[in-house]
């Protein structure tokens, strides 16, 4: 399993599999990526601390008391993880259980590595991808489709469509959205997703994420679920730490006295 795919089941549980809504992710770019596209020395976001989202979060009465609940707000963010194997892996794990896109995975790195000399675990780089016929990756296991996003996600790592990991850091949230949703097949949901667990940014609001939206009406006893728009502008309180009040209401959902609660959709 991916190092993206373990940290998103860590955070949704062990339906993160199916998590990926039919999408992918965007990743790093500007040029080739080979294994793993450290971050620059102290690139590495700095998350607020517990006291300053108490103090944005907690002036709220109902989500401190989630938050005391919950604990201290924690994302995990590997350093040394590109965004393209982060995304790649992602694709790969579209719509299949875990251990059979574990074994997908597998074949696919250690069939490119072959090609090139390296070891089986490495995750292969953009061109090494793209220099892969589209007969070799499908026989990998990979469906039409996630071979044509795998293959349009390395072309736009190599031409620059798609930001390095480090220049990415000079872009507003807005910014990296519109470059991701670039690549075939990725969405909204997806490029937040990146933002908040690849690339650490706190602002970030997933108002189409079910889990959120669940969230958030269990949390206010609300019998209908929130739309997207609604739960937008119920959001700006929680600015600039959005990412931090999604995480929580995730958390929520796996406390007993909230998680058996059964809002309508509407």
């Amino acid at each position: 399993m991916g190092k993206f795919q373990l940290r998103l089941k860590r955070y949704f549980g062990e339906g993160a599999d199916t998590k990926v809504d039919r999408q992918c992710f965007g990743t790093p770019a500007g040029g080739e990526t080979r294994y793993n596209e450290r971050m620059a020395a102290g690139s590495q976001p700095k998350f607020p601390s517990q006291a300053q989202l108490k103090k944005v979060l907690g002036a709220d009465a109902r989500f401190l008391a989630l938050m005391k609940e919950v604990g201290p707000f924690r994302i995990e963010l590997d350093p040394e993880e590109s965004v393209f194997e982060a995304v790649a892996t992602s694709i790969i794990y579209q719509q299949l259980q875990g251990k059979a896109a574990a074994s997908i995975l597998a074949k696919f790195k250690a069939h490119v590595n072959a090609r090139n000399g390296h070891e089986p675990e490495f995750f292969p780089s953009a061109r090494e991808v793209l220099e892969v016929s589209t007969e070799d990756l499908r026989s990998c296991g990979l469906s039409g489709a996630k071979t044509r996003s795998l293959q349009d996600l390395a072309e736009k790592v190599l031409n620059g469509t798609i930001p390095s990991r480090s220049y990415a850091e000079g872009m507003s949230d807005q910014e990296l959205i519109d470059a991701l949703v670039a690549v075939r097949g990725v969405g909204p949901w997806t490029a937040q997703m990146v933002l908040m667990f690849t690339l650490g940014r706190m602002n970030v609001w997933p108002t189409g994420d079910y889990g959120v939206r669940k969230g958030f009406a269990a949390l206010y006893g609300k019998h209908r679920m929130p739309t997207p728009k609604e739960l937008e502008k119920a959001g700006e309180k929680f600015q600039p730490y959005r990412t931090a009040a999604a995480w929580y209401l995730w958390r929520a959902l796996e406390l007993p006295r909230l998680k058996k609660w059964k809002p309508r959709e509407e």
